[in-house]
């Protein structure tokens, strides 16, 4: 073979090899049974529910969104079709407002609102659309806006958005920045074009800049009412062309010039191809982590989906440049990532665990971001109810995660612990008491306000076990002893009269207008009834048993749990979809269906399990309904725990409940590159007995050193 013959031969074998390496690259393995739109549907149901939905409420189910995010990104990029709502889409609406942002699924966010629109009419903005022309995968979104004809492709970085419009129409294509609204109050806005063909500015409130540019040379910016949430700016664009229009915006909670330098490190002259097969292999590689066999197609697309959402809370928040704003909103850089708080009275349960099995980087530095601001605050943030960052940082370092200033972090938890004013309300009359009181109304309702102090005192026992953890790792035997009886203090809410945990007075008197089927937001309980959180005390399950009597005494009380009927006339949005009184729908009980493996009848709690996992999951004829918020992956990560056969039962504990897995075998590569075997050879659902690395285990935890060392469980059924 002559010589330019040779080197023509081997440049076509090179090309040929890189095309089917790019090919290979984006084959979906483990992103095609991620289903993005799983929980955007409204669960109405009232079997499911427990009650007729009052007319005008829409369900708390769910309020995910579809649109394209990496793992714990800053930029998560999806429709709006209303403002306002949990996420910002839901699946039974028909109109698209705009593409924002940044997002969470709570009511905040869903920042910088950005539409392609083409001949619009008057000052109304937004499009019908359809699910037939709607499709999603990890880091990707795409739609077609039927009244402006454009199809738009979406897909995203860490801190950036990467768009495409394809116009049917290349005259008069105009682009919306609609930096009046988000579904956070904005309180001022500003935009200003910096080059032919980009645009830079900030949405107050979240505090938001960005820098976007164009590959189309943008004729005009016009803005309207500028500042104001009725206003508005629109960006005119060159006319002609038969390109597809594509729009890359970096986003910044620190500067234009930060947004401006996330987006040329992040994106730069990049396609969009390029751009979104990078995000679904950064997909791919974090879902292979856990690979299954067996199982249902179904049960394969809702644990992957699950295990997806598990990934996207909490956000990022420092540029690429290291620097971020922080709680006293000076702009600092400490060498860390910085993240946003997880949502921790949802997530300390199952979430944040999760995230440090697979992601232990992101765990170190978003324990690093809560001491930045304890440094900054004096406490180190809650979430919501309760001090369950004690829970989430004694849990990693318990399972090693320790690189980070655990003597300066302990420090912030005590000050937590015990001094008013910050995490814990009501901390001085918990220590002086060994309970937190409310008030005697003769007639409260759902939202009577109060301390909700059965809720915090059961919770702040539990933070104190947790801090409790680290002094005994550290050596400090005092507080150690002290923070160890004050574990104890659920206990003091325990009416052995009525067996429930049950509100007491200022006084020590036990509260006398009780029903314990009744709801309330935040009088004795928080989101709950007396049944839901009567089975509260992860810590010490063996004292639990005690209050009710022993094992006997337990199991009929548990029983009456989950076959108790729910009152349908008590109705209280965010307490639903109901097992008797059992919520599966919000947090405060999601630890209750294991509850009968403390007292050897594992299979009571497999039978409610196994009904929660195929039945309350991926609900409705087009399988989109959640049974409750997914609250920043917490009713996500309860499932993947769930449908693998581990479940932390105590998330400060470095141990695990073993129950029976939807699949016949699961490999987990574990984050130091070992692997972690969980098998179940036979068709039944009871655990009969569990084998670890052969030898019979002793009860039904296994510990976290099967995560550090690899190994083999086996689960054996009837």
């Amino acid at each position: 073979m002559n010589k330019p013959i040779k080197i023509l031969f081997s440049l076509t074998l090179l090309i040929i090899s890189k095309a089917n390496t790019v090919n290979a690259q984006t084959q979906p393995v483990y992103t095609k049974y991620v289903n993005t739109f799983i929980g955007t549907a409204p669960l109405n149901d009232p079997k499911i529910l427990g009650y007729e939905l009052p007319k005008g409420w829409r369900s708390w189910a769910g309020l995910t969104f579809p649109g394209s995010s990496l793992p714990n990104a800053m930029v998560q990029l999806s429709p709006m079709t209303a403002y306002g709502s949990g996420a910002g889409y839901q699946y039974e609406d028909s109109v698209i407002y705009g593409f924002t942002h940044t997002n969470k699924g709570h009511w905040n966010l869903c920042n910088i609102p950005i539409l392609p629109v083409s001949n619009p009419q008057g000052n109304k903005f937004g499009s019908r659309f359809s699910h037939k022309k709607e499709s999603s995968a990890p880091g990707f979104y795409q739609v077609y806006l039927e009244d402006y004809q454009v199809n738009v492709s979406l897909t995203s970085t860490l801190r950036s958005g990467y768009h495409k419009y394809e116009f049917k129409n290349n005259i008069n294509r105009q682009i919306l920045f609609d930096l009046g609204k988000a579904n956070s109050r904005v309180s001022t806005w500003r935009i200003e074009q910096v080059g032919p063909n980009a645009v830079q500015g900030f949405q107050g409130g979240e505090n938001v800049y960005f820098y976007a540019e164009l590959n189309t040379k943008i004729n005009k910016l016009e803005k309207t009412e500028e500042g104001q949430r009725s206003g508005y700016a629109m960006l005119y664009l060159a006319d002609g062309g038969s390109t597809p229009v594509e729009l890359k915006i970096g986003l910044s909670f620190v500067s234009e010039k930060n947004a401006k330098e996330n987006l040329e490190k992040e994106i730069g002259s990049k396609s969009f191809d390029a751009i979104r097969n990078e995000a679904t292999q950064t997909w791919e590689k974090l879902l292979a982590n856990i690979q299954v066999k067996g199982g249902t197609e179904k049960q394969k697309r809702m644990f992957y989906s699950c295990l997806y959402r598990s990934f996207l809370w909490p956000a990022l928040r420092s540029d690429v440049n290291g620097e971020f704003t922080d709680a006293k909103r000076n702009v600092v850089k400490t060498g860390a990532r910085y993240y946003t708080e997880p949502s921790l009275w949802d997530t300390y349960r199952n979430k944040d665990v999760l995230l440090g099995l697979i992601s232990p980087d992101v765990t170190l530095d978003v324990i690093k971001s809560l001491k930045d601001v304890g440094d900054k605050t004096g406490f180190i943030p809650t979430f919501f109810h309760g001090d369950h960052g004690a829970s989430s940082i004694a849990g990693a370092y318990l399972r090693r995660i320790d690189n980070f200033d655990v003597e300066g972090t302990y420090k912030l938890l005590l000050r937590n612990a015990n001094v008013e004013g910050g995490a814990r309300p009501y901390i001085t009359e918990y220590i002086q008491k060994g309970y937190i009181s409310d008030p005697d109304i003769a007639k409260p309702e759902v939202e009577t306000k109060a301390k909700a102090g059965v809720s915090k005192t059961l919770e702040y026992s539990y933070d104190d076990y947790s801090v409790a953890q680290i002094a005994k790792k550290l050596g400090d035997t005092a507080n150690y002893r002290i923070l160890m009886a004050r574990s104890k203090n659920y206990k003091n809410m325990f009416d052995p009269s009525t067996r429930f945990m049950r509100g007491r007075l200022e006084n020590g008197e036990w509260i006398r207008n009780f029903d314990p089927q009744h709801p309330y937001y935040e009088y004795m309980y928080r989101e709950a009834n007396a049944w839901q959180v009567s089975f509260f005390a992860p810590h010490d399950m063996p004292g639990l048993i005690k209050l009710y009597g022993g094992p006997k005494g337990f199991e009929s009380k548990l029983d009456s749990l989950f076959t108790l009927p729910w009152n349908p006339n008590y109705i209280a949005r965010n307490v639903e979809t109901m097992i008797g009184q059992y919520c599966q729908g919000n947090q405060p009980d999601h630890e209750a269906p294991f509850a009968y493996i403390f007292i050897n009848k594992p299979a009571k709690s497999q039978k409610i399990l196994d009904h929660i996992l195929n039945n309350l999951y991926g609900i409705g004829d087009e399988g989109l309904e959640l049974s409750g918020m997914d609250d920043a992956g917490e009713m996500s990560s309860w499932y993947v725990f769930s449908a693998l056969g581990l479940y932390p039962f105590s998330a400060t504990d470095p141990k695990y409940i073993v129950t029976a897995p939807l699949f016949d075998e699961v490999k987990w590569t574990t984050s130091n590159g070992k692997t972690l075997t969980i098998s179940k050879p036979g068709k039944g659902r009871a655990v009969t007995s569990v084998k670890v690395n052969g030898k019979v285990n002793n009860g039904y935890f296994v510990s976290h050193d099967l995560f550090k060392t690899g190994g083999k469980i086996s689960i054996a059924t009837n």
